[in-house]
């Protein structure tokens, strides 16, 4: 791969790794989104490098619980109505991949990757001189009743037969951990192999720097075109100029269904809009990532200050944010965290890339040899950026993965006989 031009379309964090890969097998490295060092959801993201999650998002049961979350303003879900008739189709294979064979397949798929991640993450962050900066504390899920933490435990037992290590807690022995907790709490889970970064802005934007230092270029410009040639790719800009490439990888984040559309690539990809509030001086301490299991909602200590994310909306790539579902999430850690002090938090919004079935795309085109995607992780770009840019990085170089790809192909929609449109 030496030499070779390669265009990455998307400057988040998985289109940051897949360049900073490429860059290291030397290659020549154009990075190109609208705005680089724009706020996206890689910057605003709750900092978790979540190793454990490797259940999907549809499981058996999940849609008695939906009209309650639905109706619930201050619910984990959101829906905004004028979205929902091009919603339909990515709602009907959600729900197809919560079926229990789905659910185990799916799972060894997201395993596959999620057991990688140290082994690529950590490199990476020693090479742009951040490898003080991932605290592997581990996190702890906490439920309020015991009801939930009995509905929970299958989930559990399924992640301990995939290699996850889970250790139960009482409600004690959580504020022995976290003393910030109160007294809702009844019972626990600590998940080990769980870590946080201090700021997963400053990962991106160092991770950019150290790709300008060693030769990559970024460019600020709009794409409006992708499409295949004999010797490779062309990108055309909205300003009509034109950039040629041996190979493409698209890595546009909630965006990317619009691009490989116009390559005959229909993928079912949809904006699942997360919002946040980090608040510089929230007056308590955390230690790792909590998890509030039974409201779908996460608050990490952050070096910037305590991030409470959460919450799944929705309603395409245009709507406007609404930033009462923000604060909502300070007001529902305050009945776990008594102490924690609400004021002045910065609110935030972001489009995540969600397919149905949770997995990501890691594949070349269905229809153009030269042209790769990387793209759909949802909540676990941040997470599993670093192995999908070395997964991409072996289909460039035109060697054989580690693992099979065969799970994240983008002709798996093909297959499902549906497309939608955001």
């Amino acid at each position: 791969m030496a030499n070779r031009p390669i265009i990455v379309v998307g400057a988040g964090v998985v289109g940051l790794c897949v360049a900073y890969d490429a860059t290291k097998r030397g290659a020549s490295v154009t990075i190109v989104d609208r705005d680089p060092v724009g706020d996206k959801a890689s910057c605003g993201n709750a900092g978790c490098i979540a190793v454990t999650e490797v259940l999907p998002a549809s499981v058996p049961g999940l849609w008695k619980r939906v009209p309650r979350w639905i109706l619930d303003p201050l619910g984990p879900l959101s829906l905004r109505m004028t979205h929902i008739p091009r919603l339909l189709p990515w709602l009907w294979n959600f729900a197809r991949a919560g079926s229990p064979a789905e659910v185990e397949r799916i799972s060894r798929a997201l395993a596959a990757l999620n057991h990688r991640v140290y082994r690529d993450l950590v490199p990476l962050l020693a090479d742009i001189g951040l490898s003080g900066h991932l605290h592997r504390k581990g996190a702890l899920t906490v439920y309020e009743s015991e009801r939930g933490w009995h509905a929970a435990t299958p989930g559990w037992e399924a992640k301990q037969r995939l290699g996850i290590e889970v250790r139960h807690l009482s409600g004690d022995q959580a504020r022995e951990l976290e003393p910030a907790l109160g007294p809702l709490v009844k019972r626990a889970i600590l998940t080990p192999q769980w870590s946080h970064v201090s700021d997963p802005k400053r990962v991106v934007d160092c991770l950019r720097s150290w790709l300008t230092a060693n030769g990559a270029r970024v460019l600020a410009a709009q794409v409006s075109r992708i499409a295949s040639s004999p010797e490779g790719g062309t990108v055309t800009l909205a300003d009509s100029s034109v950039l040629n490439a041996s190979k493409i990888v698209v890595a546009a984040g909630a965006w990317s269904a619009e691009l490989s559309r116009q390559l005959g690539d229909n993928a079912l990809l949809e904006s699942e809009r997360g919002y946040n509030t980090t608040i510089a001086a929230p007056q308590i301490a955390l230690n790792r990532t909590m998890i509030f299991a039974e409201r779908n909602f996460v608050a990490t200590p952050l070096s910037i200050g305590l991030r409470i994310g959460g919450a799944a909306e929705f309603g395409g790539l245009r709507a406007s944010p609404n930033f009462a579902r923000s604060k909502g999430l300070v007001e529902l850690a305050k009945a776990y965290l008594p102490a924690l002090d609400g004021h002045g938090g910065m609110v935030w919004s972001g489009h995540r890339p969600a397919t149905p079935d949770t997995l990501p795309v890691i594949s070349r085109s269905a229809t153009h040899a030269h042209i790769l995607y990387a793209f759909g992780h949802g909540h676990l770009g941040l997470t599993q950026g670093p192995t999908t840019g070395k997964l991409v990085g072996d289909l460039l170089s035109g060697r054989d993965p580690p693992i099979p790809l065969e799970p994240y192909t983008i002709e798996r929609f093909s297959a499902a006989g549906r497309t939608t449109s955001l």
